[in-house]
């Protein structure tokens, strides 16, 4: 009864935001849960190839979001620069289809992580600005339910594609243009952003009086944020371990499926939950959670270990995203929220880079089970720099 009843408050415009991301995540995940068997099996790249392809692509993601963050505080408009990063996510999924090369794959990857940049901030900054603070969390938490309902629907349908069609990777990429063009047509139509004080006078987020307002707590939550990143590497990861559990092609995106099924399923609760609970609680218990998830991961390949390991990081995933979410909107000023997410993201998307070239590397070198065993000492090293953060600082 009471989970209903906060479930009516939250304002209508981020049901809209939710299937908008639920929409969207099916078509990108349609192609990125059959990405890395397509480069590795179709086009014959190498871990390493996989690794840096999708750490540029999803640092270029997090970077962009500084700029298109700094504009939407600027202009004071969100709604139209996200969708703009919307629409270029759709329109670059045909680019997959017809790649010939692990070139064409690489520029279509980037420019589609470039639409999530560009959307990402002001779509975050969005959230918090028609959500009252006391909802927040369960705000957060709903939106990255429903974008996570998206991210299982798109490989469950690219497993049943696969089979239907006989594993041809370019016809189920050709498919995933449609949800993504839906996603722009509701966001167009659905969503109407709160309207700009006339008297508020436009002012360069980035000049130094205005960055001077970004609090020390803030600045902890950014440098937290690119912790966590660089302890958890790339999902294609995933899809690579479970394909050497020697199921068939076809099914190896189910392991997508899995993750992000429980993620869907845990991410609301915890986002409500972080309304009433310590931050700094939660994110530790979300780094032990990753922590089990890698030495579950490296101990074998066998489907079932596997599949135990993606649910583990699925868990990690809906403790910690819309957590560390949250916590950038209480910690930056109400007009400042899209150069803060920006900010947050650029030094995230360092991370991401960093963390799926080392895991290339390690996977081709040494091998994935001590590349699962680094990711999990990670892991050790960002729970004891948690405790050095000043209490006072956060939640």
């Amino acid at each position: 009864m009471i989970k209903r009843n906060i479930l009516s408050q939250i304002p209508a415009g981020i049901w809209v935001l939710g299937f908008v991301s639920l929409l969207m995540d099916i078509s990108s995940e349609m192609v990125h849960s059959l990405l890395p068997m397509f480069m590795v099996t179709t086009l014959g790249a190498s871990a390493f190839a996989v690794g840096l392809i999708e750490g540029l692509a999803e640092s270029t993601a997090l970077i962009v979001k500084v700029f298109s963050g700094v504009l939407s505080d600027y202009l004071g408009k969100r709604k139209i620069l996200a969708l703009i990063g919307y629409t270029l996510g759709a329109f670059t999924k045909p680019l997959f289809a017809i790649a010939p090369t692990i070139g064409i794959v690489l520029t279509a990857r980037m420019l589609d992580r470039v639409g999530k940049g560009i959307r990402g901030a002001p779509r975050d900054a969005l959230v918090a600005d028609i959500t009252p603070t006391h909802l927040r969390g369960a705000a957060f938490g709903l939106r990255q339910s429903l974008d996570t309902v998206g991210a299982f629907l798109g490989p469950l349908l690219a497993v049943g594609l696969m089979l239907l069609w006989a594993n041809d990777f370019r016809a189920v990429f050709w498919v995933a243009v449609i949800p993504g063009m839906m996603a722009v047509v509701l966001l167009f139509f659905g969503i109407r952003e709160p309207a700009r004080h006339k008297d508020q006078k436009k002012s360069n987020p980035i000049r130094r009086e205005n960055l001077k307002r970004l609090s020390s707590s803030y600045w902890w939550v950014v440098g937290i944020g690119a912790i966590f990143t660089l302890a958890r590497f790339s999902e294609a990861f995933l899809v690579l371990r479970a394909q050497q559990s020697g199921i068939p092609i076809a099914i190896v995106p189910l392991v997508m499926v899995a993750m992000n099924l429980v993620y869907a399923a845990s991410a609301y609760p915890f986002g409500k939950l972080s309304d009433n609970m310590s931050h700094t609680k939660l994110l530790a218990l979300g780094l032990v959670i990753l922590i089990l998830a890698d030495l579950v991961l490296a101990y074998d390949h066998h489907w079932a270990i596997v599949l135990a390991g993606v649910a583990l990081w699925g868990v990690h995933m809906g403790i910690t995203q819309g957590l560390l979410a949250t916590m950038v909107a209480d910690t930056a000023p109400a007009d400042l929220r899209g150069t803060a997410y920006g900010f947050f993201n650029l030094m995230s998307g360092v991370a991401m880079l960093l963390a799926s070239v080392i895991a290339g590397l390690l996977w081709d070198g040494l091998g994935p089970s001590f590349t699962f065993y680094v990711g999990a000492g990670f892991c050790v090293i960002a729970l004891i720099g948690l405790k050095w953060v000043p209490t006072a600082q956060l939640r």
